[in-house]
């Protein structure tokens, strides 16, 4: 059982704005469309396991879609403004990079996959896509996140701001 956390429930410590009525943190908005992400994927996953290979088509594009904003966001705003405010290109945010292309390759081949209907290939995919996603996301929510957080807390509001309007334009 998963169990999700409350967007109030935050670490005191962490800088946070209003977005809507809660508050927020780059860690807590990012991690929420991780678990958004992931929730895409699941839908995918019991198509499968119901071999409803158009379902699974249909449900594994909404869930590519939202990786590839998600990534994009990261890539364009959020990456970006956390360099030019610590001068660190060649940290975190490279290696996380570096993994957004392996990923967006491993999505690519699955959705090649499913078009061939071959659920063998399709859940060897996926099981190393989980894997891969499960440990980039530990990596952005406990590390990346936090440090961003931390030294973007002048510009919290303006990057929440940003990473909300190209999420929500995917």
């Amino acid at each position: 059982m998963v169990v999700k956390a409350h967007p109030l429930w935050r670490n005191e410590n962490e800088p946070s704005i209003a977005i809507g009525h809660a508050m927020t943190t780059i860690r807590s908005f990012m991690t929420d469309d991780h678990r958004r992400c992931d929730d895409l994927f699941a839908d995918a996953e019991q198509a499968v396991a119901k071999k409803d290979f158009t379902l699974a088509g249909a449900a594994f594009g909404h869930f590519q879609s939202a990786m590839l904003a998600h990534f994009d966001s990261e890539e364009k705003t959020l990456f970006p403004t956390f360099e030019a405010k610590t001068g660190m290109s060649m940290g975190p945010t490279q290696v996380m990079r570096m993994e957004h292309v392996q990923l967006r390759a491993l999505m690519n081949d699955a959705v090649d996959a499913l078009k061939a209907g071959n659920s063998d290939d399709y859940l060897g995919l996926a099981d190393t896509l989980v894997i891969m996603m499960q440990q980039h996301n530990m990596k952005e929510e406990n590390i990346l996140y936090p440090m961003c957080d931390q030294h973007l807390s002048d510009e919290l509001p303006a990057v929440l701001e940003r990473l909300e309007t190209e999420l929500c334009e995917e």
